[in-house]
């Protein structure tokens, strides 16, 4: 769930509000100190999510799930995404803890995270310990292990980052410059934990800082993986502790009738689930500019779902033409893979502080949208190229064994798949900002209030990566295996989403222009 904000009633119609409405309590904005340490937040929530987009792919797989099922392990990501953030959004807006009303939430979040971090990272030696024959390539009890451990992460960092989004909005008190300043910090700290986390997971000889981590059932790459994790927990524990510490929030009072819950309640809500029952009832009211970004984003996401999902794993068996745990030339590619990501993290930073001189550079926000799509669907279309260029140049080596080990490929070849590493840091920071900006916009200009309507835009993110988690890896078996089959249709997608954000996409109203840039974090 997004950052909510205050907004004002409906005058014409006050004994029905809007499903979509909910009002927070009013308030002087807080320094803007205090809102780069909740901010920072991000940097730790984001070190272990680029762990899990580096290198738990490839873990999964050296635990013995095949490839063409190992999509279905992120399914628990937009399914709690789908469920987790509206519960979460919904109860944080109307806790009356004496702590405040994101406070709680985001501790228990930290909290989940080590303890979801530690099951994923002592998978292999837990099955081993419950039973698991290491001769064997596949270990059910590890893999049961890390699929609850994997389940709780998403859990935990859906409910961490939702109330952590809405304490800087409830921060920033509506004042436009803080919220901007809110985002672009939350944007940054974003792209720190991202290089630092792919940093990690690219540097191999990490278990040596931890040397308890390499055991029996856990090799070389997953005592890396589990210093990681390691890391990772310390960040952010560390981050949280700081910023609840030092950051308080007013108690909400027991009287919701000030803010309008209880009008919600009685008028949004369908049994025992009232989030719910609002956020269904918010598509009754969504207006076509809405419906239209819904469009947009899901095919966005459908784009960007297979490679975010298979990034390094096309790098370690495409690029470098490797095998999950038959020689080196897999491990040396995703690590590749992971140092591409931290390229791409840094284009990301600096292209986030940047987004509003570019939107006005091409003539917009919805015209900057549709540009990087463009470039979304070359950059996806182009891994075939690349791949094909792996492949016409790979040489090999014999080991003593009488196994044919790849080679690393020639320097061009990695330089251009790195290349598109980092040129995806581009789009993918309008990914960040845009979609969010045009949401809190459509549902102000509507009357709406922002909190549930960024939780319905949520389902367009969410819904389509349940779609390509449940069929890239069927497609891909269809096509003889590998990544590029759902790259080729990432690409088409991407096509389709910037022609629709040009041509049928409304710009936002003139007089909203620096509401814009408030909501995503800086553009115009």
């Amino acid at each position: 769930m997004e950052p909510l904000s205050s907004t004002k009633h409906n005058n014409n119609n006050p004994a029905k509000p809007s499903s979509l409405h909910m009002e927070a309590p009013a308030a002087e904005a807080s320094p803007l100190r205090k809102i780069m340490v909740v901010a920072s937040i991000a940097a730790g929530v984001q070190f272990g999510w680029a762990l899990q987009l580096s290198l738990l792919t490839p873990y999964v797989q050296l635990l013995g799930i095949p490839h063409t099922w190992a999509a279905f392990i992120w399914l628990c990501g937009p399914i709690s995404g789908m469920l987790v953030q509206p519960i979460v959004g919904y109860h944080s807006d109307r806790c009356t803890s004496r702590f405040g009303r994101r406070r709680p939430f985001i501790a228990a979040g930290a909290f989940a995270v080590a303890v979801a971090v530690f099951l994923i990272g002592y998978a292999a030696d837990l099955g081993h310990m419950f039973g698991d024959n290491l001769a064997k390539k596949t270990r059910p009890r590890a893999i049961a292990i890390f699929v609850v451990g994997f389940w709780i992460l998403d859990v935990a960092n859906n409910m961490l980052q939702g109330p952590c989004r809405a304490l800087l909005a409830d921060l920033s008190a509506g004042n436009h410059r803080k919220t901007r300043s809110a985002n672009a910090f939350f944007s940054f700290f974003m792209a720190v934990g991202n290089v630092l986390g792919y940093a990690a997971g690219s540097y191999s000889g990490l278990h040596h800082v931890f040397p308890f981590t390499k055991t029996k059932a856990c090799d070389v790459y997953c005592a890396n993986l589990k210093s990681c994790f390691f890391l990772s927990i310390a960040l952010l524990l560390t981050l949280a502790t700081v910023a609840l510490s030092y950051v308080k929030e007013n108690q909400l009072g027991s009287d919701k009738g000030s803010n309008g819950a209880s009008e919600e309640e009685g008028s949004g809500s369908h049994g025992g689930m009232p989030c719910f029952g609002q956020l269904f009832g918010a598509f009754r009211e969504l207006k076509r500019p809405m419906w239209i970004l819904l469009l947009v984003t899901c095919l966005n996401w459908i784009a960007w779902f297979p490679f975010l999902l298979f990034d390094t794993d096309w790098m370690g068996r495409e690029v470098y033409g490797g095998t999950v745990g038959e020689g080196k030339a897999y491990d040396r590619g995703v690590r590749a893979g992971a140092l591409g990501l931290m390229l791409n993290s840094v284009v990301l930073g600096a292209t986030s502080l940047g987004v509003e001189v570019l939107a006005r550079g091409v003539g917009g926000v919805k015209r900057l949208w549709g540009i990087v799509n463009f470039l979304l669907a070359i950059c996806l279309a182009m891994t075939v190229l690349v791949t094909k260029l792996a492949q016409h140049n790979r040489q090999y080596t014999l080991l003593p064994n009488a196994h044919h080990e790849p080679l690393p490929p020639p320097a061009g070849v990695k330089a251009g798949a790195l290349a598109l590493f980092s040129v995806l840091g581009i789009p993918l920071a309008i990914t960040y900002s845009i979609p969010f900006a045009l949401a809190s916009i459509f549902s102000s200009t509507s009357g709406a209030g922002q909190g549930l309507s960024l939780g319905v835009l949520n389902l367009a993110i969410v819904i389509p990566q349940m779609v390509v988690s449940v069929t890239s890896g069927p497609w891909d078996a269809l096509f003889g295996g590998g990544n590029l089959p759902a790259f080729v249709v990432g690409a088409v997608a991407a096509a389709a989403s910037g022609i629709l954000s040009i041509i049928l996409l409304p710009s936002p109203p003139p007089d909203l222009a620096k509401a814009a840039t408030a909501a995503g974090g800086g553009f115009h």
